[in-house]
């Protein structure tokens, strides 16, 4: 006749208690992925709205270029090319969708896009000693300011000011600044190439979005 093995009251309780713990163990687990899944894919939509960004504003100034050309198009369309060409390489490298580009200028239909908020506003005055240079006649108010691709020192190109022109641009995220010279024209009020935007950027951001552009000289 076969018997059957019972659990006393406090072997239940034990096995009971170690289950719990396991199932608790779990769900934590499961939440801690799920919470940290939202901040990884806004960062990498950040880095990618920021380099279709850049695409865009680099294709705006090749079709500037070609419905009004002049003796030295082809060479600034040969060297936006290429630009482009690295920017869609950093697209695939960061897993965004290669070939997707945007506009960093404000919509002139929605008001409130051309005005910094008083907040802002009050940052960006506090911040004007970071470059050593007093602030100036602030301009394309509500402009967001991304990176052309182009190597070379700390300059700006613009659609706005010509060569000569100084530009300050403030990332009011991060109060970082930085005063360049306008070498170039493109397709937004204020381009950094690459080594200026290092200076004002926050670490694995292609955009800001937040920006303060001054005229100082």
């Amino acid at each position: 006749m076969s018997r059957r093995r019972t659990l006393g009251p406090k072997k239940k309780l034990v096995l009971w208690v170690s289950a719990a713990a396991m199932a608790g163990g779990g769900a934590f687990a499961l939440a801690a992925t799920s919470n940290a899944a939202p901040v990884g894919q806004s960062e990498s939509s950040a880095v990618c709205d920021g380099l279709a960004t850049a695409l865009g504003n680099n294709e705006k100034f090749i079709e500037g270029q070609r419905a009004n050309p002049d003796a030295q198009s082809e060479a600034r369309i040969a060297n936006r090319e290429a630009v482009i060409a690295e920017i869609k390489r950093k697209q695939e490298a960061s897993g965004c969708t290669v070939g997707e580009s945007g506009s960093a200028e404000g919509s002139s239909a929605d008001p409130a896009a051309q005005q910094p908020s008083p907040a802002a506003a009050d940052s960006g005055a506090e911040s004007g000693a970071d470059s050593g240079t007093a602030g100036g006649e602030q301009v394309c108010a509500g402009s967001t300011v991304t990176l052309s691709g182009e190597a070379g020192a700390p300059a700006a190109s613009s659609n706005q000011f010509p060569a000569g022109t100084k530009l300050k641009v403030t990332n009011l995220d991060n109060d970082k600044s930085t005063t360049v010279e306008v070498t170039s024209v493109s397709g937004s009020c204020a381009l950094l190439n690459d080594a200026a935007f290092e200076q004002v950027r926050e670490p694995g951001k292609f955009l800001i979005r937040n920006a303060r552009i001054e005229k100082v000289g």
